[in-house]
């Protein structure tokens, strides 16, 4: 069994996993699992996600009545959620329903922007993350791309695109970004929360899930997008001082995924979407779409390139040791990372990046657990008695979005090279 044809035994497998109530289909975050509590319609591990994986499908074949009535109805469940929706989240708010609903081409999202900016207070968002007394002050608000101030801009940006009137949106997003930076000796940086709406020291998580290389990925498309050039500027300093942070050697460029680090949090270093190069080298992308040439004197293409090769010459696929990639996931683990690489092909043509999209594909192929004609994946918690974890259904953290990345390497295998811009990559997809 071959890429597409697990992709598509993989989406059977997720299909299997959708249930319907009152408001429309849902899944449960592991198989055979209950309704969620919470995140029900959200797409990193909800319904919402399942809208990504039907745009991988238009491009590699019709959909089937049954997957067409399903995004009718994915879109109406997250329609009808938006009035009462009370987060920005990229992951599972507001700027989540602005990529479902693009994704579907389906209205709605101009009602999510206007729903972004009466839930907003006076400096941003205060997501019920922030709402930590005991680590937060009242009123706190983050500056990342997925939780915080980060969030709302990437989604305005996003909307903009797609021709919904969301330039105030953009514009206060940006200010609120702008008005948290931190000067440092190299540049500015941007923590995960500002100090001032901080309890306690807290630490920095400064790669591009929820820390300064997201926050000046999304700066330097703003700058482009909303004309206004000290966006720009801001984010080159930002990416200044990201490059003071990480290892630049012949193994590529690497950034921690915790500053201060500590035993309890795992490898210091790891390689995927979330907190690793393969995300991190958004940002270069996002200045070189900015037209920034250089970064710390050296080219800023020479820069994107030196995360990728931080991936590649790390070891991954392979599980070198308890705890390391332990993850086949679009969020933390092999197919978000093999996605990057298929970005990076396309845009720069290099083969060596398309062999070792392959190469993770291959790893995806004989992790799969197979039964009948589905498939699934399960990832592994090294620290618990039984290791194994219950296998993920949604768009980050399982078979939906592995599924997703098998069939567009199969696409591109058989010498079909399109890519579906999304959120968060459509500046690494066009030259």
């Amino acid at each position: 069994m071959r890429y597409g044809e697990l992709g598509e035994a993989a989406w059977a497998w997720v299909l299997g996993q959708v249930r319907w109530d009152d408001d429309g289909p849902w899944i449960p975050e592991a198989g055979g699992g209950e309704k969620p509590d919470e995140y029900l319609n959200g797409m990193h591990s909800g319904i919402g996600g399942l809208a990504h994986v039907l745009t991988e499908l238009r491009l590699t074949r019709p959909l089937t009545s049954g997957e067409e009535q399903l995004a009718g109805a994915i879109a109406d469940r997250i329609r009808g959620s938006i009035p009462a929706d009370p987060s920005i989240s990229f992951f599972d708010g507001l700027a989540s329903s602005i990529g479902v609903l693009t994704a579907l081409g389906e209205p709605g999202s101009g009602s999510a922007v206007q729903r972004a900016l009466d839930i907003a207070i006076v400096d941003g968002w205060n997501e019920s993350t922030f709402q930590n007394e005991t680590r937060y002050h009242p009123g706190a608000v983050g500056n990342d791309v997925t939780l915080g101030n980060g969030s709302g801009l990437i989604g305005a940006l996003w909307a903009l695109r797609h021709g919904v009137d969301a330039r105030e949106l953009a514009e206060r997003s940006a200010d609120w970004v702008l008005m948290q930076k931190v000067t440092t000796e190299a540049g500015l940086t941007w923590p995960f929360v500002s100090q001032c709406f901080r309890q306690d020291e807290g630490i920095d998580m400064p790669n591009f899930s929820h820390g300064l290389a997201g926050t000046a990925a999304v700066l330097a498309v703003a700058g482009v997008e909303l004309e206004r050039p000290e966006l720009i500027e801001a984010a080159r300093l930002g990416a200044e001082q990201l490059v003071t942070l990480g290892i630049n050697d012949d193994k590529g460029f690497r950034v921690p995924r915790v500053i201060p680090w500590a035993e309890r949090h795992g490898d210091e270093y790891t390689y995927n979407w979330c907190h690793g190069g393969a995300g991190t080298a958004l940002l270069f992308s996002a200045l070189e779409y900015a037209e920034v040439p250089r970064v710390a004197g050296e080219p800023t293409k020479l820069w994107r390139r030196r995360c990728l090769d931080g991936v590649r010459y790390s070891g991954i696929p392979e599980r070198l040791h308890p705890g390391f990639w332990d993850n086949d996931g679009r969020c933390c683990g092999t197919a978000g990372a093999g996605d990057a690489f298929l970005d990076a092909w396309q845009r720069d043509g290099d083969k060596d990046d398309l062999e070792f999209a392959v190469r993770l594909g291959d790893a995806l192929v004989d992790r799969a657990y197979r039964e009948n004609d589905h498939a699934y994946w399960r990832f592994v918690e090294h620290r618990n008695d039984d290791p194994l974890l219950p296998p993920g259904v949604g768009w980050m953290q399982g078979a939906a979005g592995i599924a997703a990345y098998l069939l567009r390497l199969d696409r591109v295998l058989g010498g079909d090279e399109r890519a579906v811009a999304r959120m968060d990559n459509w500046w690494a997809v066009t030259p």
